[in-house]
């Protein structure tokens, strides 16, 4: 049962990632590949929060959380590049 559980988790994170990846690519605005970048980021955290919890270990926690930090940071401040852009 574990081992179907990791399938589909891995399965799971991979499909996501290849589909932030398409975003990211074929975007038409810059807006388009933000929402990939930070999607693919997410994933990103998602699987290592995810080995984090499987192996009982929380040395991986800081890395975490200055992860999330940057990608919301990076994510507000092409936002407001964008925003100032278009105006």
């Amino acid at each position: 049962m574990t081992v179907l559980l990791a399938l589909a988790l891995t399965l799971l994170l991979s499909a996501t990632a290849l589909l932030a990846l398409l975003r990211i690519y074929r975007g038409p605005s810059l807006l388009d590949r933000v929402v990939g970048a930070d999607l693919l980021l997410s994933a990103m955290l998602a699987a290592v929060a995810t080995e984090a919890a499987v192996s009982r270990h929380a040395t991986t926690l800081p890395v975490l959380v200055v992860l999330s930090m940057l990608g919301f940071v990076g994510s507000v401040s092409l936002v407001r590049f964008a925003v100032r852009a278009e105006s």
